[in-house]
Order: structure tokens, then C-alpha cells, then sequence
């Protein structure tokens, strides 16, 4: 075996321990909101679609890269929060779009900041210049732009 295959390992265990560690510290910042992360996921989604045409249930699931039922799952439980409505499209009675709420609004605001609490608490080893570095790395190893605002 070599060395660099020995190294990879590695790394892809850290990763794979720092992905688990950011989960477990982002649900518990979620735990007061009374929100779960796949609600989290789906609430910010329907966000983006705000000003633009009201997502369907199959749009989020494409997107989400989820079966339908499991979306109907998620906005059930949002809609009893009061956090998303599904509305009738007007152009298409039998079309239902899912819409989000002031309550919604709000809740995204709150998770917005439980998402910073949580990045700061797992970043907070790091020095300003060991927080640049990460970023940089991170934007080399994802698909997302640098700027993302959600």
C-alpha cells in the first residue's frame, strides 16, 4: 500500500469525524427551535424560491434529492408548525405549491443563528488565518460557490 492511499484514509476519517461532530453540535443548537435538520434543509429551500414561483412538492424532492412521500413528510410537519402553507397554484388548481410563513421567516432567521453558534463552536480552536486556510480548502473540496448565504 501506499503512503499517499494510507494518508487519504485519513483524511476521509477526519472528514467522516468532523461531519458527524458538526451534526450532532447543529442538532443540538436546533433542539430549542423544535425544528429537526431534514425540516431545516426543506425550510431553507422553499427560502430560496422566495420572489420566484412557489416550489412544488416534486420540485423540493428533486432538489432534495428525496421521494415524494418523504417531502410530504417534512412539510406536514412544517405546516403544523405554522412555518410553510401549501397553496393552490393559480394557474393550475390541481398543482399544490408550497409557500413559506412569517412564522417560517422567523424560524429561518432563528436557525440561521444557531447555524453561526454551531460553526463557532466548532471553529473556535482555530486562529483567524487557520479560518481563512479551512476556507479556502473547503470551497476547492465542494460544488458550491464561495458566497452562500443560506
Amino acid at each position: 500500500m501506499s503512503s499517499a492511499s494510507d494518508s487519504d484514509r485519513l483524511l476521509a476519517e477526519q472528514l467522516l469525524r468532523l461531519t458527524r461532530r458538526l451534526h450532532r453540535i447543529q442538532k443540538r443548537h436546533m433542539v430549542p427551535l423544535g425544528i429537526t435538520p431534514a425540516q431545516s434543509r426543506l425550510l431553507r429551500l422553499v427560502s430560496h424560491y422566495e420572489g420566484e414561483q412557489a416550489p412544488r412538492m416534486a420540485d423540493l424532492a428533486a432538489r432534495l434529492e428525496v421521494v415524494p412521500r418523504a417531502v410530504t413528510t417534512l412539510v406536514d410537519g412544517l405546516e403544523a408548525a405554522e412555518c410553510v402553507r401549501r397553496a393552490p397554484d393559480p394557474a393550475n388548481r390541481r398543482v399544490i405549491r408550497i409557500e413559506l410563513t412569517d412564522t417560517g421567516r422567523g424560524t429561518l432567521r432563528r436557525l440561521r443563528n444557531a447555524r453561526t453558534d454551531a460553526a463557532e463552536e466548532i471553529l473556535a480552536p482555530l486562529t483567524a488565518d487557520q479560518r481563512e486556510v479551512l476556507g479556502g480548502l473547503l470551497n476547492a473540496l465542494s460544488d458550491a460557490p464561495a458566497e452562500h448565504t443560506c
